[in-house]
């Protein structure tokens, strides 16, 4: 299940819950219980464990975005 974070406008708290993804624009309660919150945009770091950037396809061609040329 996915965790959002939140921060409370009026305590200044940080906080994180998990909900499913239907139900990540619901409203969140702080901790202390204040209702006035802000869901944060967090941020994902996806890193290979080889340490070497991916291999690039044959023939030369980047593949665009996805791998596939959609992005051109």
């Amino acid at each position: 299940m996915p965790r959002y974070d939140f921060r409370c406008r009026a305590c200044g708290s940080t906080f994180e819950l998990s909900r499913p993804m239907a139900h990540s624009a619901d409203p969140a309660v702080c901790p202390q219980g204040h209702d006035d919150t802000v869901k944060l945009l967090s941020t994902v770091a996806m890193t290979g464990g080889s340490g070497s950037p991916a291999p690039r396809p044959a023939g030369g061609g980047g593949g665009g975005c996805c791998g596939g040329g959609c992005c051109g």
